[in-house]
């Protein structure tokens, strides 16, 4: 894609700074990390959508990511947990339309906020109805 970032720092022309150059998957620091230390983990093949990629090419950067999440803990960076967070699509905070996944260094008081507002509790006949819909769709 001529215009996706994530594909021009593939290209090299817009520099990363790379921790992990795998033939299907990169990891590269995040230039507007959330704390110091965030990541992300991208497929080298362009997909915007989580669904496009390749369910092996989606395990490898789970792994990577839950690697380099390891790695950080035997650095000096300040890292008491981790998030592993994927945005897929507009309304759940993507940005950048290349799949990615954010490894994010946590500790008390860092600054960064996931707070969902969660609604009522649903029944269980709701609950059923919802798994039966995604059984069906799963095949």
């Amino acid at each position: 894609m001529d215009d996706c970032v994530f594909c021009l720092i593939l290209a090299g022309e817009l520099p990363a700074s790379f921790v992990h150059e795998g033939p299907d998957v990169v990891a590269f620091m995040d230039i507007q990390p959330a704390t110091p230390g965030h990541l992300l983990v991208i497929p080298r093949d362009h997909h915007a959508d989580l669904s496009d990629v390749r369910p092996d090419i989606a395990a490898e950067m789970m792994i990577v990511g839950q690697r380099l999440g390891a790695a950080m803990r035997e650095t000096t960076l300040r890292v008491d947990g981790i998030n592993l967070f994927y945005a897929d699509g507009e309304p759940a905070g993507q940005e950048v339309f290349h799949a990615h996944l954010h490894v994010i260094p946590r500790w008390d008081g860092d600054g960064f906020l996931i707070q969902p507002t969660y609604g009522e509790l649903p029944g269980r006949s709701e609950l059923d109805r919802n798994a039966g819909l995604i059984r069906e769709a799963d095949g």
